[in-house]
């Protein structure tokens, strides 16, 4: 799958304000994304959008997820990183089903240096479980 061209400017100009190293990996999240609504039905329609100053991702028509967001983390040692609502068990549940595979901020983020390749398949997995939260 091909991921989608931006339909919010705001959020393209976001990911170009990036620095490079985290610009790519910002974005190889976005596709993750994308991916994993288009692998359940379920999920629905993804609509990208600002929240907090960082693109964010959203199930409006379905309501089934926690809102996901992608950003630069305050930490100097990671590059970029892919954020979920903090009063969600999602970085417990991801930590139990992948132990020691990610990087965590307590229970706001998965956390991703520059020079990572993280797993797909199971960050994939991950945010498809964010995007059922609210199915559970």
């Amino acid at each position: 799958m091909s991921t989608p061209a931006f339909a919010n400017s705001d959020v393209e100009a976001l990911f170009d304000t990036m620095p490079k190293g985290s610009r790519r990996g910002a974005l190889a999240l976005r596709s993750l994304i994308f991916e994993a609504a288009a692998a359940n039905a379920r999920i629905g329609r993804i609509e990208e959008t600002i929240k907090w100053g960082q693109p964010a991702y959203l199930t409006p028509d379905t309501r089934s997820g926690s809102t996901i967001r992608i950003g630069v983390p305050k930490s100097e040692d990671h590059d970029f990183a892919l954020f979920v609502h903090c009063q969600t068990d999602l970085t417990r549940r991801f930590d139990e089903t992948y132990p020691g595979l990610f990087t965590y901020e307590g229970t706001r983020a998965l956390l991703f240096d520059s020079s990572d390749t993280p797993d797909s398949k199971a960050l994939r997995h991950c945010i498809g479980m964010a995007l059922t939260y609210h199915l559970r």
